[in-house]
Parts: C-alpha cells; sequence; structure tokens
C-alpha cells in the first residue's frame, strides 16, 4: 500500500506539525529568520520587534497569552493550520517583563538592528539581552528593598560550593557548605531569584518554595574554566588575593554564574570588579525553621508586616533597607565589628544628630542599581538625573559627619563617601531638569551643552515658521487660496491643492501624490528644505544618542569610587536608622563578651511590643555555666513562645550590632542559633506534623553546642502522651547533660518540672494567670518555680468551645484528677440534661466490687419467675441510687 493511501492518524499530524515548524524552507523569510532565533533560545519567550510591539509565535504566543492575559491571534500558516501569535506594545513591555519575572519565566529580547530602507528581505534581528530573573536590572523589574540574586550551587559527595550574584550592584560572594541541611539553611537566608545546578543534581532535593532553577551542562562548572574566566574577569594572575583560592567548588560555581551573567547581559560588566569568600564561622548559623520562627523579614503568612525588618527599617534609602535585610538575616560573632558598629551608633544617638543625617539621606537614589545599569549601559535618562542629585548631596553628609566624635568606623566611612564635583557639575550642564524616561525621543540633553546640537535642534525646529511663511507666498503667488502646506510622516512635505483648483498649479509643481479630492504636490524649494529638516531631526537625535553614551562612559571611568560611596552610604543608612529606632523604641546599648552567657534584665519583644494596645510585660533572662536551661511551664497564651522568642531575637540583634530592647543586658557570643516552635506539616514531602517536630529537634540535638542559643517548645505533643512525654524528658536530659547548650524548654509536661532535681544546671520557671469573676487574666510575668495549673479549660473558653463540651471536660478533668487513669469510661451528657443534674458516674470495676454487682452474681436469673424478676429490677434500682 502506498503512503498516499493510508490515513495518516492524529500521533502522525502532531509530528508532521512539529517538522514544519522546525522546517525553516516552510515558512516566508520573516518567519525562517524568527525560528533560527528561537533555536538559540529554545528556554525562553522570545520577544521579537516588529514595528510598535514586541510578538511571539508558536508555543511562546500560546504561553504568554495565559501568563499575561493578551489576546491570541493568528499570522500565516505552518503544515496548513496558522501560527499562533501574541503581542505586547513595546513602550509598554516593562510591565509585562515584570510579571513574567515574577513568574520564573525569562525572555530573550530580539530587536531590529539593520536599517529598514537598505535591507533586502526582513529587516536584521538579534538578540540583545536575556532578562531572566536573577539577572534582571530595570528599576521597573525590582523589589527596590529585596536583594536580587542569582547563585550557583557545586556539589561533590555532601560538600557544597555555593557563588552569589546581585548584578545591579555587583556584590559577588563565595561560600562552602557541608550536608544538605546547611544547603538548606543558605537557600532559605538567600531567597535567590534564580538557581542554576548542574544537569546531573537533580538527585539533590532542593526546597520546594525554590523558584527559577535552571540546569545547566557539568562542564561549566569545572574549576580550572572557571579560574580562568574569574582572573579574566578581575584581570589578576590569580585569585589569592580576594582570599578564595583554595574553595574549588565555589569558585566552580562562580565560573558558571559569571558565564551566565555574561550570556544573558550580552555586554561587559565592568562593576563585577572582586569576588569575596563568606566565611560561614563568622556569623551566627541559623536553620531555615529558625528563620522562619522568629519572622526575621517574613512573618507565618509570608508576608513582611508585623517582622523584626518592618519593625527595624526607616531607612532613607533603599539600598539601605537591603543591607539592614542582609545584616538580620546574617548576624555576626566578630565582637570588634559590633562594637565598632555600636559606638557609631551611639554618637549618631547623641544629640538626635540623626536626624539631620536622615534629612541629607532621603535625597540620595538607589546608587548601587544605578551604578550598575551604567555599568551595563542599560541606565536611562532619569538614572543620570538621580545620580547628579545625589552626588550633590555628598558634601553635606561629609559636613554633618566631621561634626561627630572620632570613632572608628564612621572615620572610615567619611573617608568612604567621596565628593565627585567634576561629575556633579558635568551632569547638571549635560542634562535636562526633567528628562524623560527613555533617549530614543530625544529631549535628554540640556541646550547650551553641545553647539552641534543646538544648531540640529535649531534648524528642525524653525520648520513650523518656514513652512507658515512658504504657504503665505504660495497662496499669494498663486492666487488659490485653499492651499495648504503639510507633513506626514510617509509622504514627507508637501503643498495640498483641492482636486477643482489643481489645475492652476504652476509649472514648478511636481505632483507627489493623488487623493479623492486632492492634488499633493512638492517644488524644489520645499524638497530642499525637506532634505535638511528631516535630515537635522535625525542626526539630532543620533548626536544626542551619542552624546549620553559619552556621559555613561564618563561615569564608568569613576565606576570603583562611586561603588564603594554608595556602599558607605547604605551603612551610614543603616546605623543611623538603628540609633533612631535605639531613641524612639527605648533600646539599650548591650554589653557583648566573649564569654558565653545572656543576662537581660527587663527584656522585650521588640514586634510584639509595637503591635499590642496595653503596655508589654518586660522579663528577665539568666542563663550561664550554672543555669544552662529553663523549663517554662503555664497556661496557653500565657506567653511562653513570646518570651523565648523575645529572647533569641534580642541576642540577634545584638549580633549585628544594634541595641536592644531591654533595660540593661550582657550578651555572650553564640554560634548558632536554633528554635522547634510551632506545628506544621510537610505534606509534599510525605512528612506528617510530628515528623517534622522530630526532623527539627533532630537537627538541633546533632549540630547545637555549648555555645548555641536552642528554643524548644512543646516537644513531643504530636504523638500519644507517654511516647511524648519520653522523648520530651530525654531531649531535655541531653541538652543538659551532653550538649550543654544554652537551652528555653516550654513544656506542659509538669513531669519536666522534676528535671531541676536531678540535674544542677536546670531551673524551673513559669508564667501565670489568675481567675476573677470567671474571666482568665494573663500576668504575662516570668517567675521561679513550676506552674501548678494549665488553665486549659478556661482558654478554651476563650476560643468558644461550646458550653456542653467545656461541662462534660470538666467532669473527666475531675475525674482524671481523683481516680485512676486505666480503664476509663466517657462521660455521655444528654443535651437536655446539665452537668449539675447529671450524676457522678463512678468506674464499677476500679474501687472494689459494687453492690449491684454482687446481687447480680448471687442471682439465678434462669429459675426466677416472672414475679420475683419484677421484683428483683426495683431492687437493682435501689442499688443504682444508693
Amino acid at each position: 500500500m502506498t503512503s498516499a493511501t493510508v490515513k495518516p492518524n492524529q500521533s502522525s499530524k502532531k509530528v508532521k506539525k512539529a517538522s514544519d515548524k522546525n522546517n525553516p524552507g516552510q515558512h516566508t523569510p520573516m518567519m525562517q529568520q524568527y525560528l533560527r532565533i528561537k533555536s538559540e533560545h529554545p528556554n525562553e519567550l522570545v520577544f521579537y520587534r516588529m514595528g510598535d510591539f514586541y510578538e511571539l509565535f508558536f508555543d511562546d504566543a500560546k504561553k504568554a497569552a495565559h501568563l499575561l492575559d493578551v489576546t491570541l491571534t493568528a499570522r500565516g500558516k505552518s503544515g496548513g493550520e496558522p501560527i499562533p501569535m501574541a503581542g505586547v506594545p513595546f513602550h509598554a513591555a516593562e510591565a509585562y517583563l515584570a510579571k513574567l519575572v515574577r513568574l520564573g519565566e525569562s525572555v530573550a529580547i530580539c530587536e531590529q538592528v539593520g536599517n529598514p530602507a537598505e535591507s533586502k528581505g526582513p529587516v536584521e534581528r538579534k538578540v540583545v539581552r536575556v532578562v531572566t530573573p536573577g539577572t534582571v536590572s530595570d528599576e521597573a523589574l525590582l523589589d527596590e528593598s529585596q536583594d536580587n540574586l542569582l547563585i550557583a550551587i557545586h556539589r561533590h559527595e555532601e560538600d557544597f560550593g555555593i557563588a552569589t550574584l546581585d548584578i545591579g550592584s555587583g556584590r559577588f560572594q563565595v561560600f562552602e557548605a557541608s550536608g544538605e541541611e546547611a544547603l538548606h539553611a543558605e537557600i532559605e537566608r538567600l531567597k535567590p531569584a534564580e538557581t542554576l545546578i548542574a544537569d546531573d543534581f537533580a538527585h539533590t532535593p532542593l526546597p520546594a518554595t525554590l523558584k527559577g532553577v535552571r540546569s545547566r551542562p557539568p562542564w561549566e562548572f569545572d574549576y580550572d574554566t572557571a579560574l580562568r574566566l574569574l582572573c579574566t574577569q578581575f584581570e589578576t594572575k590569580d585569585l589569592s588575593g580576594f582570599g578564595c583560592a583554595e574553595l574549588p567548588l565555589a569558585l566552580g560555581a562562580a565560573g558558571c554564574l559569571l558565564a551566565y551573567a555574561q550570556e544573558t547581559q550580552r555586554t561587559a560588566l565592568p562593576h563585577i570588579r572582586s569576588i569575596r569568600h563568606e566565611d560561614r564561622d563568622e556569623a551566627v548559623a541559623m536553620d531555615s525553621a529558625t528563620r522562619k520562627n522568629l519572622e526575621l523579614d517574613v512573618n507565618l503568612q509570608g508576608e513582611e508586616s508585623n517582622t523584626l525588618f518592618s519593625v527595624l527599617n526607616q531607612c532613607a534609602t533603599a539600598m539601605g533597607s537591603r543591607l539592614l535585610r542582609r545584616w538580620l538575616n546574617r548576624p555576626l560573632r566578630n565582637i570588634t565589628t559590633l562594637t565598632q558598629r555600636q559606638d557609631a551608633i551611639t554618637e549618631l544617638s547623641s544629640q538626635y544628630q540623626f536626624e539631620l543625617i536622615h534629612e541629607h539621606l532621603k535625597a540620595v537614589g538607589d546608587l548601587e542599581r544605578i551604578l550598575g545599569r551604567v555599568a551595563l549601559r542599560s541606565a536611562r535618562p532619569r538614572d543620570l538625573s538621580r545620580l547628579c542629585a545625589s552626588l550633590a548631596v555628598y558634601p553635606q553628609i561629609q559636613s554633618e559627619l566631621a561634626n561627630f566624635d572620632k570613632k572608628e568606623r564612621l572615620l572610615e566611612l567619611a573617608a568612604d563617601i567621596n565628593e565627585f564635583p567634576e561629575l556633579v557639575d558635568l551632569l547638571s550642564k549635560a542634562l535636562e531638569e526633567n528628562p524623560p524616561v527613555v533617549i530614543r525621543e530625544g529631549g535628554v540633553i540640556a541646550s547650551g551643552y553641545d553647539q552641534e546640537l543646538d544648531e540640529l535642534r535649531e534648524l528642525s525646529s524653525n520648520a513650523g515658521q518656514f513652512l507658515v511663511d512658504l504657504e503665505t507666498r504660495e497662496k499669494e503667488r498663486t492666487g488659490i487660496s485653499t492651499l495648504k502646506v503639510g507633513f506626514n510622516r510617509v509622504h514627507g512635505y508637501y503643498i495640498e491643492i483641492s482636486r477643482g483648483q489643481s489645475d492652476k498649479a504652476p509649472v514648478d509643481y511636481i505632483r507627489r501624490q493623488t487623493l479623492k479630492n486632492a492634488e499633493r504636490f512638492i517644488t524644489p524649494e520645499l524638497k530642499e528644505f525637506e532634505d535638511k529638516a528631516l535630515s537635522a531631526k535625525s542626526r539630532a537625535l543620533a548626536r544626542e544618542k551619542a552624546l549620553y553614551d559619552e556621559l555613561l562612559e564618563t561615569i564608568n571611568q569613576d565606576l570603583t569610587a562611586l561603588q564603594i560611596s554608595a556602599a558607605g552610604v547604605s551603612e551610614l543608612d543603616v546605623l543611623n536608622t538603628l540609633a533612631e529606632r535605639a531613641i524612639n523604641l527605648n533600646f539599650c546599648r548591650p554589653a557583648l563578651t566573649p564569654e558565653p552567657g545572656l543576662e537581660i534584665s527587663g527584656g522585650r519583644h521588640p514586634v510584639v511590643e509595637q503591635v499590642i494596645d496595653d503596655p508589654f510585660v518586660a522579663n528577665d533572662l539568666s542563663l550561664d555555666d550554672k543555669q544552662r536551661m529553663l523549663i517554662i511551664t503555664g497556661p496557653n497564651m500565657g506567653g511562653k513562645s513570646t518570651y523565648m522568642r523575645q529572647n533569641a531575637l534580642i541576642t540577634l540583634l545584638a549580633h549585628i550590632g544594634s541595641f536592644i530592647p531591654a533595660t540593661s543586658a550582657q550578651i555572650g557570643m553564640v554560634d548558632r542559633i536554633f528554635t522547634r516552635i510551632g506545628s506544621s506539616d510537610d505534606l509534599a514531602g510525605g512528612r506528617s506534623t510530628f515528623m517534622v517536630e522530630m526532623t527539627e529537634t533532630a537537627n538541633i540535638l546533632h549540630n547545637a553546642t555549648d555555645r548555641s542559643l536552642v528554643l524548644m517548645d512543646e516537644v513531643g505533643r504530636g504523638t500519644s502522651t507517654f511516647d511524648g512525654l519520653s522523648l520530651a524528658w530525654a531531649c531535655a536530659q541531653h541538652l543538659a547533660n551532653k550538649v550543654k547548650a544554652f537551652t528555653l524548654f516550654a513544656t506542659h509536661y509538669f513531669e519536666l518540672t522534676d528535671l531541676p532535681n536531678q540535674i544542677a544546671s536546670v531551673a524551673n520557671v513559669h508564667l501565670d494567670a489568675t481567675e476573677h469573676n470567671d474571666d482568665l487574666i494573663f500576668l504575662h510575668h516570668i517567675q521561679r518555680g513550676a506552674a501548678n495549673k494549665s488553665f486549659g479549660l478556661q482558654v478554651a473558653k476563650l476560643a468558644g468551645i461550646p458550653k456542653q463540651v467545656l461541662e462534660q471536660a470538666k467532669i473527666q478533668l475531675d475525674y482524671l484528677e481523683t481516680g485512676s487513669t486505666e480503664n476509663t469510661q466517657p462521660m455521655v451528657i444528654e443535651p437536655s440534661q446539665s452537668a449539675a443534674e447529671q450524676p457522678f458516674q463512678g468506674d464499677f470495676f476500679s474501687q472494689g466490687t459494687h453492690p449491684l454487682v454482687e446481687k447480680m452474681e448471687a442471682t439465678d436469673v434462669d429459675n426466677l419467675s416472672p414475679r420475683e424478676a419484677l421484683n428483683l429490677l426495683y431492687e437493682l434500682k435501689k442499688l443504682v441510687k444508693s
């Protein structure tokens, strides 16, 4: 049978369509061009420039129509079927790009680079940049208070090399970590926008929340290749000067990351001028559960409100806000650095000097990202305008810093924040006061800056008056009153005469266009003017673009000094903000010591204190070699979790150099902070609530040291009473005897309050509550000793548990507290019967033999007459009531 007689099935149609789409010979020249470009970017959505639109075709069009909610249309045919097409206006493309980037998509921007007048066939096009979630630099696509990180991860067995790049600022860092738990903790800290991994990395479990994961060929992580690429970028012989030469895994990741950045940006990256080793031992380690539970910059609902960051962030600049967020997520253990920060905060706090600094800083734009765009040659006119305004404020900042006592860190920042008077003068003269958003329409370079540009503009701007004069002269010369001179983009300048009077046109009028009711002409004079005017306008735009490029080049000559100054301003902003918070939130300066221990007087929760209406009840904490663990008991809602979290946050604040919410404190350096608080499951990972709890507990027991701060809340509650109690006891005992970490251990297992009788370094404390007129009042005050009541039923009442359920629970509680816990029978209360009317039902078999049982055992029911049986029932009823 020949193929002509075979009826193709559905799958063969799909194969044919796919082959048609990938076969340029089946398409128009323009579609052939598109398919060639698309083949080079199979993993990105291709924005293909056509006139005033970016168009997408085939599967890209379908995907974009769905993600962007734009209309899906068609153009031409492929394999006999219409080609799907969708488009977005080029002048509004940023909004669409922002949405795609937030969804984790990457876009290849394909522009027309050829001259349509000189092109035979389709205008030449090429991809000028690739926009990906981790490499975007456009202001509209970024969150100004959040770092936008691209990271790469290189694995060898159980060790990981990690490189991070913020392409907006050029900050490039590397470090290494061991074990998946450490990897997940770092990913949680960094919150990358995009992550690069090798193709063979897929077997490594990554957090389910991680977005923008891209696979790269394994050879891109090769150490030797990475070394050559990095040395070329930094123009050095080796990397020993950066302190990371002995980190082969991290450098392999860095090489892949840098190659990817170069590939997507399609330009040099001069603002990436160094690489820094981020030593994990310099920082206080926190796992992902700890970061989540402490709500540093994201609350449990995934939002920023009511977090430590939201309370502290009063920064005047966007780059200051980002730096503050980094400090909170990476507390330090270097007392020298922290003391210098404290000294600076003390100085800025004196005489409310932070107010003057803050006013100056408010005039400073996001210089980190502006300079990044300058380096990438993608800066817009308003970027340069903001740069000029920001640099103009530097002398005033310097003047304020000169008035302070000579504190070491402030002196260093003053040295970093240079003044750039020549650059400010250049930009002030070169730029219009309020330039347009983009350079392509002109109007960016100020008049008087360039003589050639001014002449071209004058020639172009005088066109209007010339045309008015020409029209007046021609009306007089021809006697045609309806004659008019006009212009359009297609036909240029023309003289228009109505059809009825066109026969009066002079002989020097050359017909240019015939319309339904008019004729359009050109004259030699008008043609000569047209050539000059149109040429002047295009030449003016070209000259303006060249001058703008020269400005970018001039700024780049000072790029390193400008970046150092911007970094100095951002740190000054953070320190100034912490000074303001210290004054207005009544924070104190803690004493920092290398010796382990925490002594906090009048400590408060920095976030809870700001969101409640009532005064916050302050509490003390004392942990040292003699007292390393506190067993915390008390009612639900009594404040146990708040007390534990506030001490962790106070400790963390001290480790970023901040003042703290307390009356006084002495903080010893800790190496880690762990929390096991709250209950949650991991259904996607196949882990129950109890399994999550035990996994987090195991991590603490394995990794905590005698210099760690550990918070444990309700360990063991996810299983049966006896199992949970046993686990909680064993965990507390292990932490106290073996690990000897500084531990706050909250529990409802009152049996654990016996631990202080067995272990000298353990003590009991509790939070109490009192009942008044059937109301429960929480005292929120830490007291020595164990709690004597949990107030569980009272809290249930506050939560709205039905009255009948509470009454039944009360009966059962009374019975359990007075009777045996074995063989208990459930109580049943009829809806119409109150607890007071319900007789107490004891256990017939737990407290000796009941008379009813004795009577039944002594009766021979088989030989009872009906009369005797009836009498027996009456006797049994009397025994029940007795």
